[in-house]
């Protein structure tokens, strides 16, 4: 979120660097991104946000701190949107697995396999969509039996 002059709010802490901004700075790190990333469940994006935090605590020169402020941020950004289209994904297969899977009468739930709801949930349709809307391009798998893995990449 920016204020009127565009910037976010720690944007002045990495601006006006003091010992004491710094250590605030950490904690609010610690706070905003890691704690975040580590409920996701994914270590090597922790690891990767822990080592780009610590060479923009440790970097001296203004100018290199601010670039490296911007491409935390960044990275940052990139792991809420891929986060946002997973939870999106998630939605449309529970909606497609609460849907369907029903006896013709209506009385009793069947088992769909989970590879039948992805397929035919149209996440293939919408996240393709929405991923273009916030700037992400979507690249899904060419076969049928791999629909596990999705791959991403910021346009």
């Amino acid at each position: 979120y920016r204020d009127a002059n565009g910037k976010r709010a720690m944007d002045y802490l990495v601006a006006n660097w003091t010992l004491q901004t710094a250590s605030m700075l950490e904690m609010l790190l610690q706070c905003w991104i890691i704690r975040r990333i580590h409920q996701w469940g994914n270590a090597s994006r922790v690891a990767n946000m822990i080592r780009r935090i610590n060479s923009l605590l440790k970097e001296t020169i203004q100018d290199r701190r601010d670039e490296l402020w911007d491409e935390t941020c960044s990275a940052f950004e990139v792991y809420e949107t891929l986060e946002a289209i997973s939870i999106l994904e998630l939605a449309l297969w529970k909606k497609q697995q609460l849907s369907s899977g029903w006896n013709e009468d209506r009385t009793k739930r069947i088992g769909l396999h989970r590879q039948q709801c992805l397929n035919q949930c149209g996440a293939s349709v919408v996240l393709p969509n929405v991923s273009a809307f916030l700037g992400m391009e979507l690249v899904l798998p060419s076969s049928s039996c791999d629909q596990t893995h999705r791959w991403w990449k910021r346009v």
